[in-house]
């Protein structure tokens, strides 16, 4: 009889149980919020050693587009974090504008945005003699530190 009674205890049903107790647990407590900032900046991170790989074979075009991505995907998670509405599929300069008008940063980082959103513009549109190689450089390094600046 001892041996059932231990052998429920540690059932996959009760051990299932716990995890969830610690889940709620976490998300009342606001916890998860933390863990989606941690995917988040994962996964841009990812795209981001993706654009460093294209840059290093050659391909700063394609590096300029996918950087320009994380980009905008930054600038829509920091509207989320910022409150401000998302409707449809709002375009970078607006969230841009929207973000620096709320004090999310300030004029000359809005400038900045502006400047790497043109690049990436231009390289989703061909317009691959506006910009080189040592751009995309800079763009990657300028992407990288505006999220982890202000996703962190």
């Amino acid at each position: 009889m001892r041996q059932l009674e231990k052998s429920t205890t540690y059932s996959p049903v009760v051990r299932a149980f716990g995890v969830l107790k610690a889940a709620q647990d976490d998300y009342d407590n606001g916890h998860l919020y933390d863990l989606r900032s941690l995917v988040e900046a994962e996964v841009f991170d990812d795209f981001l050693e993706q654009s460093s790989q294209l840059l290093a074979k050659g391909y700063y075009q394609a590096a300029a587009v996918v950087a320009g991505c994380v980009l905008e995907d930054t600038l829509r998670a920091l509207c989320g974090r910022n409150t401000i509405d998302l409707s449809g599929r709002p375009k970078l300069d607006h969230m841009n504008a929207d973000l620096a008008k709320a004090g999310a940063y300030n004029k000359l980082m809005q400038k900045r945005i502006t400047a790497l959103a043109e690049l990436r513009n231009k390289a989703a549109h061909g317009e691959w003699d506006a910009f080189n190689r040592s751009d995309v450089d800079e763009m990657l390094g300028a992407v990288r530190r505006f999220a982890e600046d202000h996703l962190a």
